[in-house]
């Protein structure tokens, strides 16, 4: 028999409005549903003697009759008592700056700075009267102003970036038309450090790192590719550096139900000064973004420019990366982040 403490919270928590969902409802069950696909295993067997089966909209957890466990009723106190669970997150970004490396000659991001002294006249202009006295120690606002593409930074190419097709024949998706669940998925790390800068990883080499990790694919997960090139972010070779995936490979991905991949590399595929020597002694120009050409077949989404991928586990992990909304765009700019649960 529950305490009156205990129906309280069942009243504050999941309220019932005669079968209709009230906004909150609404809410609470959309971010429930995300949860749900992140972490699972949390809503799969017995916690103790309370079955947790989901998140109220404050954050506490919810036992399988919708109920918040309290102090007064619980029945385990070993368990969590209404706290979520402990969740590691990881920043797989680089930043945008003015004076690193990332990307070849003539290609970097430019940010100009304005602080809040500069700032002042801009603001003033808006309010007949105002004077700088006027203002909390006299400052203004900070703003920037940039001038960058929409492959700076650590940025998602849509299908339309590879070529006008995509899915042997339909029209490209643009960035602004990508799936976003495609951008929040559980994540796989391929280990791929050891190969030498410029080598085309091919399918058997895929095959056999997810042999070596235990991993068997699953549709929508996000596959990303750790290479030599995410330690050498801001040096003077990393565009350079690391492996590239090539067409079979990433046809591989592709045809298990992966639709977004990555890299810590500045490009999906190798990087170009070896593809160019390649092309120069066999004049293959099926050689040129293979990787990337793949999308004509099937459609999908790579992220490039990623970093802390050393730092992630071979699987068990979740990644966030939806890109921002630019209409028409080949590609979005990302804070991409893995998760970690538990």
């Amino acid at each position: 028999m529950r305490c009156a403490l205990h129906q309280r919270n069942v009243a504050s928590l999941v309220p019932r409005a005669g079968g209709i969902l009230s906004p909150s409802q609404i809410r609470h069950r959309s971010m429930l549903e995300l949860h749900r696909s992140a972490t699972p295993s949390l809503h799969e067997g017995d916690r103790g003697n309370v079955r947790f089966s989901e998140y109220s909209h404050t954050g506490a957890l919810l036992d399988a009759t919708g109920a918040a466990p309290t102090k007064c009723c619980e029945t385990d106190r070993n368990i969590s008592k209404g706290m979520p669970m402990p969740r590691t997150l990881i920043d797989i970004s680089v930043p945008l700056r003015n004076d690193v490396t990332s990307d070849p000659p003539g290609n970097h991001p430019t940010i100009h700075y304005i602080d809040h002294q500069q700032g002042l006249p801009r603001m003033l202009q808006f309010f007949d009267g105002l004077k700088a006295q006027d203002l909390p120690d006299g400052q203004g606002w900070a703003v920037e102003q940039v001038s960058l593409s929409t492959h700076n930074g650590t940025h998602l190419d849509a299908p339309w970036h590879f070529h006008p097709t995509m899915n042997r024949g339909e029209r490209s998706w643009t960035i602004d038309e990508v799936p976003l669940e495609w951008c929040f998925q559980p994540g796989v790390k391929l280990d791929f450090r050891h190969l030498p800068d410029g080598y085309v990883v091919t399918a058997a080499d895929v095959e056999k790192e997810l042999k070596r990790i235990g991993h068997t694919l699953s549709p929508l997960e996000i596959v990303v590719v750790n290479t030599s090139a995410g330690a050498k972010f801001g040096q003077a070779d990393y565009v350079n550096s690391g492996c590239g995936m090539g067409y079979e490979a990433t046809m591989y991905l592709l045809e298990r139900g992966v639709r977004l991949t990555g890299t810590d590399g500045w490009s999906w595929d190798a990087p170009f000064v070896y593809t160019a020597k390649r092309y120069a002694e066999t004049r293959d120009a099926g050689l040129i973004w293979e990787g990337h050409k793949a999308g004509r077949h099937i459609g999908y989404c790579h992220l490039e420019k990623l970093h802390n991928l050393d730092r992630l586990p071979s699987a068990g992990f979740t990644v966030s990366c939806f890109p921002v909304k630019i209409e028409r765009a080949s590609a979005g700019w990302t804070r991409a982040v893995a998760i970690i649960d538990g």
